[in-house]
């Protein structure tokens, strides 16, 4: 037995320095590979932390571009809006200076046609004054002068037609306050209540606009 039990001990002698070796060696290799794997945690760590990192950091520079881009379309709008009333703007006083311009042409003669119109009226009592039963060929000179009063009043009236000008004598017409001045009103018998029975002085219009009102007698209820 003495002799088995040094056998095992001279076996075994050999092996304790290696078995030494590892015991102390093996504390290192244990807190190295724990500080791989907390390395390794802590790089994993990190990467998940970037990665929300990066993924928190586009929606918030996704909010701020929806922000500018809302500020953006807002602007835009009012500059459209704004773009869009000057147009309206520019086209209402292209139009009125359009109708300014026309109106002057087509009235500016107004004050003109009123002159003239004493001139017709004139002509007109000139040759209603002349006794009919006296234009005869036994009075040359009266004939003569005669038609050429009707001759002028005929022309100056188409010279009126031909701007514009035309009158207004309105006998059974209806009375209408815009074309007409009532002189008086009376019953006339046989004759609607508000016609007109008689036109004192004629009237006119320049351009469908009265430029001088008629002046008439009105029929009223007896």
């Amino acid at each position: 037995m003495a002799a088995v039990a040094q056998c095992v001990r001279g076996a075994l002698r050999p092996r304790l320095p290696l078995l030494s070796v590892a015991l102390r060696t093996s504390p290192r290799l244990l807190c190295a590979a724990t500080q791989q794997k907390n390395t390794g945690q802590n790089l994993e760590e990190d990467q998940s932390q970037s990665q929300n990192e990066q993924k928190v950091e586009p929606s918030s520079a996704e909010k701020l571009l929806a922000e500018e881009k809302a500020k953006l379309e807002e602007q835009l709008r009012e500059v459209t809006d704004k773009y869009k009333r000057a147009l309206a703007d520019a086209e209402n006083v292209r139009q009125r200076s359009q109708k300014l311009v026309e109106e002057a042409k087509l009235y500016g003669i107004q004050s003109f046609c009123k002159d003239l119109l004493e001139v017709a009226d004139i002509l007109e009592k000139a040759t209603e004054s002349v006794p009919k039963e006296e234009i005869k060929d036994e009075n040359p000179h009266l004939k003569n002068l005669y038609e050429g009063l009707v001759m002028t009043e005929v022309q100056i009236q188409k010279v009126f037609k031909k701007h514009g000008l035309l009158r207004l004598n309105p006998v059974g017409a209806k009375f209408d306050p815009y074309e007409h001045e009532a002189l008086f009103h009376a019953p006339v018998e046989g004759q609607e209540p508000g016609t007109i029975a008689l036109v004192s002085k004629i009237g006119y219009k320049l351009h469908g606009r009265t430029l001088r009102p008629a002046l008439v007698g009105v029929v009223k209820d007896a």
